[in-house]
């Protein structure tokens, strides 16, 4: 959205502040691949260069994808998967990762509740899956 590199510094900067007591988690635009199509590359490159948008790519390749709260809420920016068997695969992703184009992490970032389906469904975004 506008003012992009505005709200990741913003972001950031309180991470660094409250170290503590700000989480941030990756997102499915946190991803070099989608950023590109949306405007932030465009952003970056415009106001600064392409090198900072590398920057922040290497940046949020390192940002965790899931995080647990009290062993009880699970907490991302997508949904569950099929691949998912237990919370020690999302631990195991190493990072820095890319985002792939299917599988654990991909859905993680990239699956729907849907309210309408049966189980597992092929989603209308042309990635990951929806889910009730």
């Amino acid at each position: 959205g506008k003012q992009s590199l505005e709200t990741i510094c913003l972001l950031l900067a309180y991470k660094i502040r409250y170290p503590d007591r700000v989480y941030l988690l990756r997102g499915n635009h946190e991803d070099a691949k989608i950023n590109r199509i949306y405007g932030f590359y465009d952003e970056c490159k415009r106001r600064f260069n392409v090198r900072l948008w590398k920057i922040f790519t290497d940046c949020f390749n390192c940002l965790p994808v899931a995080a647990l709260i009290d062993d009880k809420i699970l907490c991302m920016h997508g949904g569950l998967s099929p691949e998912l068997e237990n919370l020690n695969q999302i631990r195991e992703v190493t990072r820095p990762t890319e985002i792939p184009d299917n599988g654990l992490l991909c859905d993680l970032l990239w699956s729907d509740p849907d309210a309408s389906t049966e189980g597992w469904a092929d989603s209308d975004r042309g990635v990951s899956w929806v889910i009730r």
